[in-house]
């Protein structure tokens, strides 16, 4: 697919992960992101989601209590959602906030793409930072062998 079939998009309207407390979640994504809370879902008078924006508008994170999502889904462990930061310096704040508020996280880790940072929510669902060191405009294959990663290929295995 070349960039000129690409769909062209302002942002991302939301990700939507499911939840065991609608309110736990909502202030820890708050704490850790500094988003703000922009919508609450209530159903049958039970609140049972919120919608949390970041200050500047280019995305939300959509927060759904689990008990009434299809199929009840446990993301544990999970990466469901990863971040881009500009450097290597902002993914060190990142963990350094972690440590100011007492969040936990995992240690920033070197990949063969770049930095990661894993932080897992009250859910145990990871939040991922990763400041990417090597080029996103071509492809990348990343290989992994029993969870470790071995190398990385050119050309695609996906006819796209």
């Amino acid at each position: 697919m070349s960039s000129e079939d690409a769909v062209v998009m302002d942002g991302i309207a939301q990700v939507k992960l499911p939840v065991t407390d609608v309110v736990r979640s909502a202030r820890w994504y708050g704490r850790l992101l500094g988003v703000r809370l922009w919508t609450e879902v209530v159903e049958d008078g039970v609140l049972r989601g919120a919608g949390l924006m970041d200050p500047g508008g280019r995305y939300n994170i959509a927060l759904r209590d689990r008990r009434v999502c299809a199929g009840s889904p446990d993301l544990t462990g999970f990466d469901v959602l990863a971040f881009r930061p500009r450097t290597r310096a902002d993914l060190e704040a990142i963990a350094d906030r972690c440590d100011r508020l007492g969040i936990a996280r995992g240690e920033i880790e070197t990949t063969g793409a770049g930095a990661r940072l894993d932080v897992p929510d009250p859910d145990g669902t990871v939040v991922r930072f990763y400041q990417f060191e090597l080029p996103t405009t071509d492809f990348l294959g990343v290989e992994f062998a029993n969870g470790v990663e071995i190398g990385f290929y050119a050309t695609p295995r996906i006819d796209h």
